[in-house]
């Protein structure tokens, strides 16, 4: 059953969503008022066509407990958006692929702060493997 389930969820981050032809996405990013990458993070976002409500906190590690995300794969920061909660650097495309595919899950999450990902500065280096945010973290994607 669990494999049935991240298989769906695969399936549904992969459906491809066009950025510019679709109604803009309203979220709260809630962020540590000291991060950059964070402020890069929503610039990126709404460059996009999402709309954001930005909350500064010094304590994301409670918000992220509120909204199911285990400590094991936090991100920078943590959205809410349309049902979802989303960690860390997740790019567009995948977050748009969620929204739509509409999976019976409670989000996703991009630990860290992984170097190249949407927000941050460098090159990747490696993929980046997204989790779905549920009792027992599980890899879901892999961004090439």
């Amino acid at each position: 059953m669990r494999m049935a389930s991240m298989a769906l969820a695969l399936s549904i981050c992969l459906v491809a969503v066009p950025g510019s032809a679709q109604e803009t996405r309203r979220g709260i990013l809630y962020k540590d008022p000291q991060c950059g990458c964070c402020e890069n993070y929503a610039n990126y976002l709404k460059r996009n066509g999402f709309e954001l409500q930005i909350v500064q906190t010094d304590d994301l590690p409670s918000i992220n407990r509120q909204n199911g995300i285990d400590p094991s794969i936090e991100g920078c920061h943590t959205m809410l958006i349309d049902g979802y909660v989303v960690g860390g650097h997740v790019p567009v495309d995948v977050v748009n692929g969620l929204l739509a595919g509409r999976p019976p899950i409670k989000g996703i999450s991009l630990p860290g702060m992984p170097q190249g990902s949407p927000g941050m500065g460098g090159s990747k280096q490696e993929p980046f493997t997204i989790y779905e945010v549920g009792a027992i973290p599980s890899k879901i994607y892999a961004v090439e």
